[in-house]
Order: C-alpha cells, then structure tokens, then sequence
C-alpha cells in the first residue's frame, strides 16, 4: 500500500528540484553574458571582493531562511567556481 504523504512530500520535492534546476540555467545565461562582456572588455575572470560580498550577503539571507549558511557557502563557491571555469574559458 503505497504511503500517500511520503509521496506527497516527493511529487514537492520534485517541482523544487525543477525550479532548482531552471533557476540555475538562468542563472548560467546570465553569467556566460557577463563573461562574454569581461572577454570584450578585457576585465580578469574573477572578481574576489564581489564573490566575498556574495558570500557573505546569502550567508546571511541563509540564517534567515533557516538554512545552514555553511552549506549555502559551500553551495555558492561549487557555482562561482564554476562560472570563474567558464569565464576563463571564453578568455582562453
């Protein structure tokens, strides 16, 4: 007999990983568009003092959210990482 609210709690669970997964996309369009601009531009790949600000800015929007601000740290450097990856890329 299947379990009517655990899967409830995963048909949830699932839209939120949809959203996740669209929101990232976004979020890349948008970068790929800034690192095309840096290209042009000649600006460097990075930008350390934004991604610290970054950081501490959904640090602190993850303690409001009740969200572990070391996991959402960890969570935004794997990206910002990866988006410094593709900049370089497009420098290259």
């Amino acid at each position: 007999m299947p379990d009517d609210v655990l899967q409830g709690y995963r048909r949830s669970i699932d839209n939120i990983d949809a959203a996740l997964i669209h929101m990232l996309a976004e979020r890349f369009k948008v970068t790929q568009a800034v690192g095309r601009h840096k290209a042009v531009a000649g600006l460097p790949p990075a930008d350390p003092g934004r991604e610290e600000r970054q950081i501490e800015r959904l640090r602190r929007l993850a303690g409001e959210a009740e969200l572990d601000p070391e996991f959402s740290e960890k969570f935004l450097r794997f990206i910002i990482d990866e988006v410094i990856r593709h900049h370089e890329q497009l420098q290259g």
